[in-house]
């Protein structure tokens, strides 16, 4: 297990925790619906997703204190919607980091920083040398965090019918 300054750890995801994983991302949706975001609003991310995360090895949960405070979907292939953009200055392989939520009760505390360090720790171990992220346009604290950490501006990709901000850091 990947620690951090903080002590927040990373793990596989595993079953059981589907319920607070899911739970995690309803309060996530929750907040970008109260922020008036159109993120996440059509029934995306939802537990049928979360459970083939988990399935095929995909999702990983972050804890604090013994607790799950948030998860994310990372992935060691290739994306076919980031295929189609032509100004990744980095070439395959590459990880995809998708669905991060932050718990409620881990809100404005760092944590989602913190686990995007965590996920650039893990994708170093595994012989990888850049990540390619993406987020809608009104998700400033995603952003933020994105230029924080030294993530490049790509373009644009769409996702679902919808433009999203596309960003690649060489690790």
């Amino acid at each position: 297990m990947i620690q951090n300054k903080i002590n927040l750890k990373i793990r596989p995801a595993q079953t059981n925790d589907i319920p607070e994983i899911w739970k995690i991302l309803q309060q996530a949706i929750a907040l970008r619906r109260e922020d008036g975001s159109p993120q996440w609003q059509d029934g995306y991310p939802n537990e049928e997703i979360v459970r083939k995360d988990v399935a095929e090895n995909h999702g990983y949960v972050f804890i604090l204190n013994e607790k799950i405070a948030g998860y994310a979907a990372i992935f060691f292939d290739l994306e076919p919607e980031y295929e189609v953009l032509k100004t990744w200055e980095n070439t395959p392989p590459y990880a995809v980091i998708h669905r991060v939520a932050v718990g409620s009760d881990f809100l404005k505390k760092g944590i989602a920083t913190e686990i995007f360090r965590l996920i650039e720790k893990l994708v170093i171990e595994k012989g990888i040398e850049s990540i390619r992220v993406d987020t809608i346009f009104d998700n400033l604290g995603m952003l933020r965090i994105f230029e924080k950490l030294n993530y490049t501006y790509r373009g644009e990709v769409y996702f679902r019918g919808s433009a999203r901000k596309a960003f690649e850091k060489k690790l």
